[in-house]
């Protein structure tokens, strides 16, 4: 049995939309993955580019991410049901295709410990060492945007 979810994806603006990112990030990572709230939402909202999804019938907001303006992608979530779906990969695509047209030449993503393959498959460097963010280890990647290939989606906080 195959899963069918409709749903559009958009860019948005943080003040007009931070309800919405809201509730998917506080699902997401404050509820499920404990991040405390003060480091989940950070001075970064207000300037990233953000991706919303928004399921079609319910417009219930399914998914989120961001990119700041140097590139750190981040905060890319799928509400847990909705995870078997190919909505994260959406999100992906859209915050590469806001780096393209922003002409950006490198992304980068602080990935968590079990997707560093994944991203090394994928054309994704470690670059320094092992930090702790969120209370979480993380280790930084890099991209030229000219080497990405995505086929599946992780999350990243």
């Amino acid at each position: 049995m195959s899963i069918v979810v409709v749903y559009q994806v958009n860019v948005v603006d943080w003040k007009q939309a931070k309800q919405q990112l809201k509730s998917v990030r506080e699902k997401v990572f404050v509820y499920e993955m404990r991040i405390p709230y003060n480091v989940e939402f950070d001075r970064h909202d207000r300037k990233a580019y953000h991706v919303l999804v928004i399921e079609q019938g319910s417009e219930e907001p399914i998914a989120t991410g961001r990119i700041t303006s140097h590139g750190e992608i981040s905060r890319v979530c799928v509400v847990m049901s909705k995870r078997k779906s190919p909505v994260g990969k959406e999100v992906i695509d859209a915050l590469l295709n806001i780096a393209r047209n922003n002409n950006l030449s490198e992304v980068y993503i602080n990935s968590s410990l079990d997707a560093v393959g994944y991203f090394a498959r994928h054309g994704f460097e470690t670059v320094g060492s092992v930090f702790m963010e969120a209370g979480m280890p993380r280790q930084r990647m890099t991209c030229s945007l000219g080497q990405i290939n995505f086929k599946r989606f992780y999350l990243s906080h």
